[in-house]
């Protein structure tokens, strides 16, 4: 895209501000480091933008914390106080949102990933968001505790304006196919592999 300008303009019958304005759904996969980063770096343009930003984390534990959540959080009450920015909700698994089995064995943990996405498919109907973010959703779908089918379908079906992205490895076939934007991050050196482990202000 030199200059920001399409290599070609599809015959598609839209305008040039339609075709800019067209939802857009996301994937960042692959075994590197970064995926979930660049998914909150869009939220927070989004944010910026004025838009209705909500992520929803599909991780096992709630006590899992990410110094963008803490961020995301002050964001929101910036808008709920000042009007600045967008309104922004953080949801995990395990936080006693939707996920009312905090505990368990793996059928536990897989029916409560099919509630998480049976909430954000409610929401999605709903138009209640602009941009969603979920976190580490390829992973149930890959375990097979969310039909991908049934994924896709709602994804490329939703109304309205909503940007959707979704990270986290492995992301099936189906969902890439499906995608606007799907970027693949490639580990090509870590610091855990010279025997590091990660943190404070780095991972998390």
């Amino acid at each position: 895209m030199p200059q920001g300008n399409p290599v070609e303009v599809p015959d598609d019958g839209l305008t040039t501000r339609a075709r800019r304005n067209t939802p857009v759904l996301a994937v960042h996969t692959g075994d590197g480091k970064g995926k979930s980063t660049a998914a909150f770096g869009m939220a927070l343009r989004a944010w910026n933008a004025g838009l209705d930003v909500a992520v929803f984390q599909f991780v096992k534990s709630a006590k899992w914390k990410v110094g963008e959540e803490a961020a995301f959080r002050h964001l929101g009450e910036l808008h709920d106080q000042q009007g600045v920015g967008g309104a922004v909700e953080w949801h995990k698994m395990g936080a006693g949102w939707s996920w009312t089995r905090k505990h368990g064995s793996e059928v536990d943990r897989a029916a409560a990933a099919a509630d998480g996405w049976a909430e954000i498919a409610h929401r999605l109907s709903e138009q209640r968001h602009d941009f969603y973010v979920l976190d580490e959703f390829t992973y149930p779908l890959k375990w097979g505790w969310v039909d991908v089918d049934e994924v896709v379908r709602i994804l490329i079906n939703r109304a309205g304006h909503q940007h959707v992205v979704i990270t986290g490895r492995d992301a099936p076939p189906q969902l890439t196919d499906a995608a606007d934007l799907v970027t693949e991050m490639t580990k090509r050196k870590h610091p855990m592999d010279a025997g590091r482990k990660g943190q404070k202000g780095i991972e998390w």
